[in-house]
């Protein structure tokens, strides 16, 4: 059998994608595997290093206003489609599985007309288009957070296999290695996603001398995009551009800084590290939501963008301190899934049958 993964443009969308894919190709079943994405997008390098064939097809944005784009929406989409459904032919796909994103709609669009069936996979609180779309004929519809698509069975975000094996100690040991930080000290671990957020950045940078004078060490991830915000010679303090393993980070850690992604929210949970939520204050708000479960149940603190200043990331990591970083940490694990990508493979598996059932 062969499953189609269509995932692309963000580390949001494609993520669960590869891990969905690192899940399967652990069955040792025989699937085969391909991935779809456009040339915009961070598929281009990371599908390609996590081993998988990647299948470019045109991107296809939706115009939010009446513009020339609007009017060559039905060429530009019929052409994605095309491209699409030759790659489903060519490849004899029994399954596509879609996590959103500009290439999900023609990869929908493109398997209803072949006939394969579909899988929607939605990981924030509030789906995009493209899957409100799919789910309207998926065989099968996964979310993250209950209530998101109507009809859709809830299960944790799939995990790298590196975060469901987590060993806080064996990344402890790893962190301090890799990055020369002291293993007495509380640390603090600061990072905006894959694309870094300049305003976390910028806030960090001022707080630093006084966490470091209360004890804290900061590693921080200002994102491949912000290099002019690297800051260097300042002891207990350590910028880079980009966390290849953020599972060592997460084993040093004791509070993060962070955004509220999908993704973000998922793996802060299943490791057990509370967080202060930034949410990103652009889109549909679902990175509000996507941290609310947690931080109702004791496991983070959510700041509005417009709110998160140095005095009040001063003020909110001494409030979590003295709260209790600890039982912060058990409140968070409490809210993780760690290995719900295995029941989604099923799901996926289930669907690919129904396919060769009907062939």
């Amino acid at each position: 059998m062969h499953v189609v993964l269509a995932g692309g443009g963000t580390a949001g969308h494609i993520e669960p994608a590869l891990n969905t894919a690192d899940a399967i190709r652990a069955r040792d079943c025989g699937y085969t595997l391909s991935v779809l994405g456009t040339e915009r997008g961070l598929e281009t390098t990371l599908v390609p290093a996590r081993g998988y064939e990647l299948t470019l097809i045109p991107a296809v944005p939706l115009p939010r206003r009446i513009n020339k784009d609007l009017f060559t929406l039905p060429h530009r989409l019929r052409a994605a489609i095309n491209r699409v459904e030759a790659h489903l032919i060519a490849t004899n796909a029994d399954v596509v599985v879609g996590f959103g994103g500009y290439v999900a709609i023609p990869a929908y669009l493109a398997a209803r007309r072949a006939g394969v069936p579909i899988v929607v996979h939605e990981a924030n609180a509030k789906p995009g288009l493209a899957n409100r779309i799919g789910a309207r004929f998926a065989t099968a519809v996964v979310d993250t957070v209950a209530g998101s698509i109507a009809g859709a069975r809830t299960l944790g975000l799939p995990l790298r296999f590196a975060i469901r094996t987590f060993d806080k100690e064996q990344a402890r040991a790893a962190a301090i290695e890799t990055w020369q930080l002291s293993a007495d000290k509380p640390t603090i671990l600061v990072f905006g996603g894959s694309q870094g957020a300049r305003h976390l950045n910028e806030v960090v940078a001022e707080s630093a001398p006084s966490l470091i004078a209360q004890g804290f060490q900061i590693l921080h991830s200002v994102g491949r995009n912000n290099l002019d915000q690297m800051v260097t010679g300042v002891p207990g303090y350590v910028t880079i551009a980009y966390i290849d393993r953020m599972d060592f980070a997460y084993g040093i850690a004791d509070v993060a800084v962070t955004r509220a992604g999908a993704m973000t929210v998922a793996e802060l949970t299943a490791v057990g590290l509370p967080a202060l939520y930034v949410p990103l204050p652009i889109g549909n708000g679902e990175q509000r939501l996507n941290a609310q479960e947690v931080v109702q149940a004791g496991g983070g603190v959510l700041i509005d963008d417009a709110e998160f200043n140095s005095g009040v990331l001063l003020s909110t990591l001494s409030q979590m301190r003295t709260r209790g970083l600890e039982e912060m940490s058990k409140a968070a694990a409490a809210c993780g899934h760690l290995n719900d990508v295995d029941t989604f493979v099923d799901i996926i598996f289930d669907a690919a049958k129904t396919r060769k059932a009907s062939s």
